[in-house]
């Protein structure tokens, strides 16, 4: 946790806040915080600045916050997932937070199971958690947002010019083409798309293409979803 990250709420009028379960803890056992320390922190959506430790024991940490900047530049970046293997997607999730995406799709496609829909890591609270924790170790304050739909062939058709209007530069991920990522013109917006670990199915790919999605090749290698998914989402921010 390299940051302490306090939602609107718990900050009080006289810019103080007490803070207690998880983030008590970890000032404690990590930080061995004590009254007088000073601390990195921000308000989620908001800005960052640095907290004093007015207090802290085994019930709550006290903090009065001095929060002056503003969270860290966003790349311009939005995902369109295929829905990954739910233990993978909850590792995922901190790296894109970390990484700065404003919004991830997590769609079904043909090679996609089912059942990872029903999956608790798609809760509210359990989305939440693993975004927070990519929050605090990139020091922002700036959750993505996370939408989930499970039949692609509607989200393509009907909401995707909806969500990600142009001129957002839009990039299909595919490792049997020739072009590469540098071939691709910049643009202020990108859009990844990353299929499952099987591929997109040929009837996908043609109906991204047709929306304007434009496929590139990090060479030969094939990366498992989990690797490849930071991988871009750092090249996309050079």
């Amino acid at each position: 946790m390299n940051l302490l990250v306090l939602t609107p709420d718990e900050l009080l009028a006289d810019g103080t806040a007490r803070l207690a379960g998880r983030r008590l803890a970890h000032a404690r056992e990590v930080w061995n915080a004590q009254a007088g320390d000073r601390l990195r922190a921000g308000v989620l959506g908001g800005a960052t600045g640095g907290a004093e430790i007015l207090a802290v024991d085994e019930d709550a940490l006290l903090v009065r916050l001095e929060l002056t900047d503003p969270p860290p530049p966003r790349p311009g970046v939005d995902l369109v997932l295929a829905m990954p293997r739910p233990k993978a997607l909850k590792r995922m999730l901190s790296a894109i937070a970390q990484l700065g995406v404003d919004r991830v799709v997590l769609l079904g496609a043909s090679r996609v199971e089912r059942s990872y829909f029903g999956s608790p890591v798609l809760e509210a609270a359990s989305l939440r958690s693993a975004l927070l924790e990519g929050l605090e170790q990139a020091r922002d304050t700036v959750l993505p947002d996370v939408i989930v739909r499970e039949r692609f062939r509607p989200f393509v058709e009907d909401e995707l010019d909806t969500l990600f209007p142009a001129p957002a530069r839009r990039l299909l991920a595919h490792p049997h083409v020739e072009t590469g990522l540098s071939a691709i013109p910049l643009a202020p917006r990108s859009v990844l798309a990353v299929g499952p670990e099987g591929g997109w199915v040929p009837f996908e790919l043609d109906l991204l293409v047709a929306q304007g999605f434009t496929p590139f090749s990090l060479g030969p290698r094939v990366l498992r979803t989990e690797t490849l998914v930071p991988y871009l989402l750092g090249a996309l921010r050079t």
